[in-house]
């Protein structure tokens, strides 16, 4: 809203300072300083809402070291994230840019999802929540909605040649040529040179314009990235500053590459794919990592609020999504190495429980708890060692991705 506000003032009134709204960069500090200080200041008073309203954690008994000191812990804490994300992208993002509309959707849709989730489990007193087939089913929607505006929006598209050509007659330029933009299921494959891959190709079989059916392909794969992630990051959400401080991580770098897709002198020194008005995105990006960092002020041990399955689900799908519009999506099990993991540990111990019993008649483990990082409380590391060294393999795997931009 400012951003058009700020153009008319300074198209019609000429006021000093208002064309600076129109720089991605100088909207995108001010979305994260003010989300920062939604989230901070709102925060408590959201907290305490919630601590009148008795909406707490209800915490089943484990046998984690200081687990039950934590039941009555208000949760829905997702809401200050949410809440701190969308009131500076609405007042400073570019509300016609499809990227940020989609965003927008994300974050309202599995934020629904979650808080039904948290409704059941805290007022209705049933521990299971929104039952898993119901999850799904809102995963797959977003997942339909995501794959059918990349695949079908017409202000969806991509360069892969950046570079313009001019012709010279006479010691003039009389024709400037640059690439044209061009619909298409192109990805990055990172670490390869010539890295992009056309999801449409594996339908070359099928021969003449097999291209039209693309989405076929496209479509699922969005579902299945939109369902992981977004699960990966409930997993996570297990101990105080994890999932809120992973996901900062995993976003800010996200940024970065969206920053830098959607410029086009820096796509074009960087020799990768020019993906225009996906810069927008930058905005919102700072919002939301404004928001998690402010969140972290209340939920680092030991925490005055949980995020819940509505702020945990929401999480996953706006990094889905942000991945799939820059085209990074097979970078996620780099970038998102740690919801990986707790998404594997989980798999696998069940895996090997249920193949164990079957085969020896009893049950088998390979870790002392799943998700991952209850192994290792189990094992008897505080929660706040456990959380700083997930931070730093998250950092460390965030700026392996960047990497990804150059090494090839």
């Amino acid at each position: 809203m400012l951003y058009y506000l700020f153009q008319y003032l300074d198209r019609h009134w000429d006021l000093p300072g208002a064309g600076a709204f129109q720089y991605i960069t100088f909207r995108s500090g001010l979305a994260v300083i003010l989300s920062l200080l939604l989230s901070t200041i709102f925060g408590k008073r959201i907290i305490n809402f919630l601590r009148r309203q008795q909406i707490g954690e209800t915490v089943r008994d484990l046998g984690l070291e200081g687990q039950t000191q934590k039941a009555g812990t208000p949760t829905m804490g997702g809401l200050i994230i949410i809440f701190s994300t969308l009131v500076p992208v609405l007042l400073l993002a570019r509300l016609d840019n499809v990227y940020v509309m989609l965003l927008v959707v994300t974050t309202l849709w599995m934020g629904t999802i979650g808080f039904i989730d948290d409704y059941l489990k805290i007022n209705k007193k049933d521990k299971e929540g929104l039952k898993g087939k119901f999850k799904v089913v809102g995963q797959v929607g977003l997942g339909l909605i995501v794959g059918y505006v990349l695949y079908f929006h017409p202000a969806v598209t991509i360069r892969t040649d950046t570079s313009r050509v001019d012709i010279f007659q006479e010691g003039r330029t009389v024709v400037s040529q640059a690439p044209k933009e061009e619909k298409s299921t192109a990805t990055t494959i990172p670490f390869f040179k010539n890295n992009e891959l056309d999801y449409a190709e594996v339908l070359a079989f099928m021969g003449g314009d097999y291209t039209k059916w693309a989405w076929i392909i496209f479509i699922p794969v969005v579902i299945f990235i939109i369902t992981a992630v977004s699960n990966g990051a409930n997993l996570t959400d297990g101990i105080d500053g994890l999932a809120a401080g992973t996901s900062a991580i995993a976003v800010l770098a996200l940024g970065i590459f969206a920053f830098v897709s959607g410029n086009i002198i820096f796509s074009n020194y960087l020799n990768i794919m020019y993906i225009p008005n996906s810069g927008e995105m930058t905005v919102y990006i700072a919002a939301f990592v404004g928001a998690l960092i402010g969140f972290l002020w209340y939920n680092t041990y030991p925490a005055s609020v949980f995020m819940g399955d509505t702020g945990s689900l929401t999480i996953g799908g706006i990094i889905a999504v942000l991945a799939l519009a820059v085209r990074k999506e097979l970078l996620i099990p780099v970038l998102c190495g740690i919801f990986l993991a707790e998404n594997l540990s989980v798999v696998l111990q069940v895996s090997y429980f249920k193949y164990t019993k079957k085969k020896f008649g009893e049950g088998r483990r390979i870790f002392l708890m799943s998700p991952l990082h209850h192994h290792y409380q189990k094992k008897g590391y505080h929660e706040s060692k456990i959380v700083a060294r997930f931070w730093i393999v998250g950092i460390l795997l965030a700026i392996f991705s960047l990497v990804s931009l150059k090494l090839r």
